[in-house]
């Protein structure tokens, strides 16, 4: 049986991808400081072979028993989160993702950061290739965020051609599901809240900026797929279908069946314009592609709000 450590494992993400490797058979130790996730989000994980260590991954972290593999997403993902915790989220990308690269090390355990596509920032390449260094703003209020990734993933690779750490980047784009909080600030937990709630979705600018929405299970698959690979050069993982925000606005009307109205505020400081991975990377190295539409997504994640209404 693999241990798998898990950092941010009671998180949004974190814990879909605690979930996936329970039922790959693996034994996980999710470590989480409850600073954005929730034991909520772990709480029908509990078993022999799942514990959770509460504790901040930005200081010493020893974990007593053999580990196979760090997973490593730890962090603020949100720019409601991120913009409210911004030392923290400098912090964990920074001590946090040494203290993880040094657990992999003294287990030889593979390690996977999870990075972003925020690393491309607002790109002026179209769509994002791995070969791409991008377009960041580094003193704007969303570079504590960019910019750790960006750290992070220079430390990785400095653990791996110094150290000779095992490692592996993943790139995440736009990811949706279940446990995304309602109140996380970003769009489709935003636009389902204000729809459910019948009131006025808030498109930023003219919603013609545009992004690329993953199913969760799909990102997930591809986390696991990436650190069971040998790969150790950055890797996008997203859904490669563009659509403007103003679509995904009126995709959540209609899904929702809500009579709520599209309204327009001022677009945020430093948002990027355009964001679409191009996963060819993924599909040669891992065989990778997501299967799950929005609409059939977007069910998914209604159906998961039925018994709980507090929570998207």
């Amino acid at each position: 049986m693999p241990t798998s450590l898990v950092t941010g494992g009671a998180g949004f993400l974190g814990s879909h991808l605690c979930e996936a490797l329970l039922a790959k058979g693996h034994r996980v130790v999710c470590l989480d400081n409850l600073e954005t996730g929730s034991l909520a989000n772990i709480e029908h994980l509990r078993s022999d072979a799942f514990s959770f260590v509460p504790q901040d991954l930005t200081h010493h972290v020893e974990i007593p028993e053999t580990l196979d593999f760090v997973y490593h997403l730890a962090s603020p993902a949100s720019p409601i989160d991120y913009l409210r915790l911004p030392l923290q989220t400098l912090k964990v990308g920074s001590h946090g993702t040494h203290n993880a690269l040094g657990l992999a090390k003294v287990h030889r355990a593979r390690f996977l950061l999870a990075s972003t596509s925020e690393v491309y920032g607002d790109p002026q390449v179209h769509p994002q290739p791995e070969t791409y260094w991008g377009h960041v703003n580094p003193i704007g209020p969303r570079g504590v965020y960019d910019e750790a990734k960006r750290y992070a993933e220079a430390l990785t690779m400095a653990y791996h051609r110094q150290q000779g750490v095992d490692t592996a980047i993943v790139r995440i784009f736009n990811t949706y599901g279940p446990r995304m909080r309602p109140h996380d600030g970003r769009a489709i937990p935003t636009f389902i809240r204000q729809a459910l709630e019948q009131k006025p979705l808030t498109v930023f600018g003219d919603g013609s900026q545009t992004r690329s929405f993953c199913y969760v299970d799909d990102l997930v698959r591809g986390l696991i797929l990436l650190a069971e690979s040998g790969e150790h050069m950055p890797v996008n993982i997203g859904n490669p279908a563009e659509m403007s925000l103003l679509e995904l606005a009126e995709a959540v009307v209609a899904a929702t069946g809500s009579s709520s109205p599209i309204v327009f505020e001022a677009l945020p400081v430093d948002d990027p314009q355009v964001r679409q991975p191009d996963i060819t990377r993924a599909r040669q190295l891992l065989g990778w592609e997501p299967e799950l539409g929005l609409e059939e997504g977007l069910r998914r994640t209604l159906a998961s709000l039925e018994g709980d209404p507090a929570r998207a």
